[in-house]
């Protein structure tokens, strides 16, 4: 019986592990943690500054994911700020409006935009990442 508890005590543990880092590719809320070891492992990295009512952003937000789904961007790691909440993080970063895409090769930032949502031109940013 201890086994059985001391094994799926593991697998809970491993599973919650798992959720905190996202998969490449895939969205996750920006966690200074999270960003400084991506930062340092050398992976590209997108920072993505939305706000839920902008329609800028609804705009941004599938060509992101289409773009991320190509094999070219497995490694890509992006990090969504949201733009009414996370003050601290617009300051750090010199943020001013939403719907701001910084991409990042390691701890390089090697490109921005702001309210952009022709695909090619998102491309070509995220291509700045590799």
């Amino acid at each position: 019986m201890k086994t059985r508890r001391h094994t799926l005590s593991l697998a809970v543990l491993a599973m919650a592990a798992g959720l905190s880092q996202a998969a490449s590719g895939e969205v996750m809320p920006f966690s200074a943690s999270a960003f400084e070891a991506a930062q340092k492992s050398g992976k590209p990295i997108l920072v993505e500054v939305s706000a839920p009512w902008c329609p800028i952003c609804k705009t941004q937000k599938p060509i992101l994911a289409k773009l991320a789904a190509e094999p070219r961007f497995k490694d890509l790691q992006i990090f969504d700020i949201d733009f009414d909440s996370q003050k601290d993080l617009l300051k750090r970063l010199n943020v001013r409006m939403q719907s701001t895409l910084i991409a990042y090769k390691g701890e390089t930032e090697t490109g921005r935009s702001v309210g952009e949502t022709q695909p090619e031109w998102i491309e070509g940013l995220l291509e700045k990442t590799l």
